[in-house]
């Protein structure tokens, strides 16, 4: 009757009008001691409805919350209760349904944290016992097999860090157990698929990751127990069939023995030639060796198995797994492995010269292995391999058996032309200039190919070659090379991006897109008489894509290609890239789509920037009032690219921006920047650009303001970042004596906002802060600054007589290592694409990065520019900067001795 009464009163707690008294019957009820193994028992037995049994699940699960255990973490339930509902739990969580389990489940979690190791050192036990007391029953076995796989994840958590000492304490133990679920094989666990891993597989699998993470951090501790380990992965490797659903399994053996090679005790196992010859032909061979579901992925789902191909991103396969092995055996015993690999290249040509036709994957694993064995250390991703195993020779391997592949008259297997290309594509350091020449339009012929794997790794391999430089930074591959063939190579490109006019078909390959964005990079200008037919291309793919951005590196590598695009071509034609531009980039942002969104300000930015001269088109005064929209700003990702794009629009349009009134508004824009530390320097930014090109009269009415909002940020939070963009400003200002600002300008602005604030601001922030300044353009300001400050400042001259001989000082302190600024570097820098995060945000358009702007590019040599204005001002003022230094530097013979020396220049 008892257990009766406790299941209607749970099953009333789920119904609101009767939910009141059932709470009161049940709080009656947890004053019985096993109130807990009560609730367990409902929850467990089918005699009781589907409701009540739920219910008991989700009060068990909330008591248990609320009553494990007190804050200093001992058990509120008697001792004898808590590990009766541990003993319950587990067996129990594998009889219940699914909805059961999960509320289960989030119990198990609570105890768990609070008991799992020390006190509820039987979880791993008694899932042990289960398995086995189990090992006829599919269904029961299935369910504790997965919280042994639970509980191998587990063991790895806890281990990725440190070791936990209750593990090294107990590692034969744990080792023991670990082993025994390595060798279990129960055909029940079997999976019915060929290409699906199963519970066993997985259980394998993890187990393989935790001994490859103690084989590489802890080999002290888990030395002792490698041995077992090492022959188990032996017969499972030689064992197991060539499945796809084994592939994971697989690699994770091989990691382990890969990690194994690299500890010097063990890895003298294969230091023999019978031993390695074994190791290489019953382990290394049958895994890098093609298989039917290779060539299945290769014709359905060409662009996975190219991805899965690539450098680093294949590191689950058998081949990718097989060859790390290799390569560390090869490390480790260098000729030893050389020679008998090449005696297996040897025998797989010649199986293939027998009969090429049917026997060509003989060729593509000999290729294939010569490339694993001929690399040293890493293929890059700017070089690809930059050091050669000096036992063979790669050009010679390549002119003997590759380079027949890529010519195309010959009619050939088209995976052995894929591996001729990735032969190119990971050795392109090792070929010269000259080499180049001969081997560039092998490449580039086949990209004519109508198989999809084969034309897309020749664009990679074209992409990379063009990206190619050498040792003195010159490119392998120059303009010169590539521009007689760049219109038909673009427009080859293009048409193989547009095969397929579906969105998400021709987003699918980001390789080709890459392609031609470095085609664009390499010949520059070159792409200005081919203008119409590339802006007619990219201006068809967008607005294929707007409607539905499917993938990010696709888009990316087309925004990039556009932006080289713009670079170089909209100089000499800003009007034609501009008009054919407008509607794209207008749809984008009147649809908002924003993936986009970031990329198209920036690209906006470039096309105002590529003409310089030009005055505001009607276009761009109507996208002023759009952009200066507080949610637009209010996104993250837009603000960089938002604050270039007004500079832009400033920049060429300040007078028609101030006589519409719109200066204010951008103003409410700049004090939303640099009221937060995430966007203060894109504030300072913008702040400068409005300083550089509105006038005196239309900045005046609100610097009081904005000096008011900066003092504010100065005195309360300011960070190092913000200091120093304060006083590059205030250089800026100091520095535009020829534009009605300059100090005088400033500081009469500076004390209108508290008087006297100036001295305090100069001495205390901007003198001592100029000596921070680490950028050389900042630099440069700021002895432009000072030295017009010594020169043309009535308020230094009269007022400031101790600052005037301070602001010598400083200037001369500048001087002692003047700011040299880099030769202006056209050069578009190399961005891995794969180390960026994609998403909705910001991410900075390389090919149009905007380099730092010097607003005084007539200032070259400083220490010149600085004697001959000492000079000009002295004179131009009847001898009184000569007086002043002779009177304010006395105190500073040294300075004014220096000083001296500049005016004498």
């Amino acid at each position: 009757m008892e257990m009766q009464s406790l299941a209607s009163a749970l099953e009333a707690s789920l119904d609101p009008a009767q939910n009141k008294k059932a709470e009161t019957v049940l709080l009656e009820q947890q004053k019985d001691p096993d109130f807990s193994l009560r609730l367990l028992q409902v929850a467990a037995s089918d005699q009781w409805t589907a409701t009540a049994r739920l219910a008991s699940a989700l009060y068990f699960k909330n008591y248990i919350r609320r009553n494990w255990t007190d804050e200093d973490g001992n058990y509120k339930l008697s001792e004898d209760t808590a590990n009766a509902i541990k003993h319950e739990l587990i067996g129990l969580m594998v009889r219940v349904p699914a909805n059961i389990q999960y509320q289960l489940g989030d119990a198990v979690g609570v105890i768990a944290d609070s008991d799992f190791w020390r006190r509820w050192d039987t979880l791993v036990d008694s899932t042990d016992m289960l398995i086995d007391q189990n090992n006829s029953n599919k269904t029961v076995l299935s369910q504790y097999f997965s919280t042994m796989n639970l509980m191998t994840k587990l063991l790895y958590d806890l281990s990725v860090q440190d070791l936990p000492p209750i593990f090294e304490d107990n590692m034969q133990s744990v080792t023991s157990l670990l082993h025994k679920y390595l060798v279990y094989d129960n055909p029940l666990l079997h999976s019915d698929s060929d290409n699906e891993a199963g519970l066993q597989e997985f259980v394998r699998s993890g187990i393989f990751e935790v001994l490859v993470l103690y084989a590489e951090k802890y080999e002290d501790a888990f030395g002792p127990f490698v041995e077992q380990f090492v022959g188990s992965s032996w017969n499972l490797l030689t064992t197991i069939g060539l499945d796809t659903k084994y592939d994971i399994l697989v690699s994770k053996a091989l990691q382990f023995l890969t990690s194994v090679t690299r500890m010097s005790q063990h890895a003298h196992t294969f230091n023999n030639d019978d031993t390695m010859s074994q190791v290489i032909e019953r382990v290394v061979l049958p895994n890098v060796s093609l298989r039917d579901s290779d060539m299945e992925m290769f014709e359905d789902e060409p662009i996975e198995f190219i991805r899965r191909d690539l450098e680093g991103s294949d590191s689950d396969t058998r081949r990718r797994a097989a060859t790390d092995f290799l390569q560390q055996l090869l490390a480790q015993f260098h000729k030893l492995v050389t020679d008998i690999v090449l005696r297996y290249i040897n025998h797989y040509l010649s199986d293939y010269a027998k009969d090429p036709s049917a026997r060509w994957k003989s060729k593509d694993t000999a290729v294939y292995l010569y490339s694993s064995i001929a690399a040293k250390g890493a293929v890059t991703a700017s070089q690809g391999v930059k050091s050669i195993n000096e036992l063979v020779n790669v050009l010679e391997f390549f002119q003997t058996h590759v380079a027949r592949d890529l010519m195309s008259e010959v009619n050939v297997e088209p995976i052995l032309r894929v591996e001729a290309i990735k032969f190119l594509y990971v050795f392109r350091s090792q070929i010269t200039r000259e080499q180049w020449r001969d081997a560039f339009p092998m490449l580039v012929t086949q990209l004519g190919s109508s198989e999809y794997v084969v034309y897309t790794y020749a664009a990679i391999a074209v992409e990379r070659v063009l990206a190619l430089t050498d040792d003195s930074k010159q490119a392998v591959v120059s303009q010169a090379d590539v521009e007689p063939l760049s219109a038909q190579l673009l427009q080859h490109l293009f048409q193989l991006i547009e095969s397929n006019p579906d969105p998400a078909k021709l987003q699918e390959n980001e390789f080709l897109m890459r392609c031609v964005m470095r085609v664009l990079v390499v010949i520059r200008d070159g792409v200005v008489p081919i203008t119409d037919n590339v802006l007619a291309h990219f201006i068809k793919i967008t607005q294929i894509i707007s409607p539905n951005p499917a993938n990010p590196r696709f888009y990316y590598y087309h925004f990039e290609a556009l932006g080289a695009f713009i670079r170089f071509a909209a100089p000499s034609q800003p009007e034609k890239l501009e008009n054919g531009l407008y509607p794209i980039f207008g749809n984008i942002l009147q649809n908002d789509v924003q993936e986009f969104v970031p990329y198209v300000f920036q690209l906006f930015a470039a096309l105002l920037e590529a003409n310089p001269a030009g005055t505001l088109t009607t276009y761009y005064i109507s996208l002023v009032q759009p952009i200066l929209s507080l949610e637009l700003w209010a996104s993250k990702g837009n603000v960089p690219a938002l604050v270039r794009l007004l500079s832009s629009l400033i920049a060429r349009g300040a007078s028609q921006i101030a006589e519409s009134g719109q200066l204010q508004s951008i103003l409410v824009i700049f004090q939303s920047l640099i009221a937060t530390r995430t966007n203060e320097i894109h504030g300072f930014e913008l702040l400068e650009s409005i300083v550089a090109h509105f006038t005196p009269s239309a900045i005046d009415p609100y610097f009081i303001t904005i000096l008011q909002l900066l003092f504010t940020r100065l005195q309360n939070s300011k960070t190092d970042a913000f200091t120093s963009r304060f006083v590059r400003l205030y250089h800026s200002v100091s520095a535009r004596v020829d534009r009605g600002l300059g100090a005088d300008w400033f500081i009469s602005h500076a004390n209108r906002v508290q008087g006297g604030i100036y001295v305090q601001l100069y001495l205390s922030i901007i003198l001592p802060d100029t000596q921070k300044l680490v950028r050389p353009l900042d630099r440069k300001i700021a002895v432009i600054s000072l030295c017009k400050t010594v020169t043309d400042s009535s308020a230094f001259a009269e007022k400031y007589k101790k600052g005037w001989g301070f602001t010598c000082e400083a200037l001369l302190k500048l001087l002692e290592n003047p700011p040299i600024l880099a030769t202006t570097d056209d050069t578009v820098v190399d961005h891995d694409v794969d180390d960026m995060s994609f998403g909705v945000g910001f991410t900075q358009l390389q090919t149009i990065k905007r380099s730092a702007r010097d607003y005084w590019p007539d200032v070259t040599e400083v220490k010149s520019w600085v004697g001959r204005q000492l000079q000009d001002a002295n004179a131009r003022q009847g001898g009184k900067i000569k007086n002043f230094a002779t009177q304010r530097l006395s105190e500073s013979p040294q300075a004014l001795e220096i000083l001296s020396m500049y005016m004498s220049r």
